[in-house]
């Protein structure tokens, strides 16, 4: 019998694979793995930090979640849409919107072909501080003015 390739591979769903999805799907920013998991136990969930870890590489390796790096090198994670896609991310409070960049696909494309290269890749974050945040900001500042 051949191996099936992991592309290919369907993965069971698990108790525990489904309460990771789901503390993801209740979440708007990007989560690190101990936080999800710190969340997961204060509501009573007794999975381990480990299983947690599993849980996400899997959801990675399917195309289920998106992962970013932050600046420290920390993986953060977060459920997004199927479609391609690029994310505006609050560097204060990290809220997440999801966004089209067909301006973007368009010169990946194009920098690519000028290059010799085909099939480019790419991924795109913008980040900034959402509007909330430089509302609050700038109440602070008036604050201590």
């Amino acid at each position: 019998m051949e191996p099936v390739p992991q592309q290919q591979r369907v993965r069971r769903s698990s108790r525990q694979r489904d309460a990771v999805q789901e503390s993801l799907a209740a979440n708007d920013a990007f989560v690190s793995a101990q936080d999800l998991y710190a969340a997961m136990r204060e509501r009573g969930n007794p999975i381990g930090l480990a299983t947690v870890y599993r849980a996400l590489q899997g959801m990675v390796e399917d195309d289920e979640v998106d992962v970013l790096r932050t600046d420290d090198g920390e993986a953060v994670y977060r459920r997004c849409s199927p479609s391609h896609h690029h994310h505006l991310v609050c560097r204060r409070c990290g809220r997440t919107v999801e966004v089209a960049g067909p301006d973007v696909e368009a010169w990946a494309a194009e920098v690519a072909a000028e290059h010799g290269f085909t099939a480019p890749d790419h991924v795109v974050e913008v980040f900034g501080t959402c509007a909330a945040c430089t509302a609050a900001a700038t109440d602070e500042a008036a604050a201590r003015s």
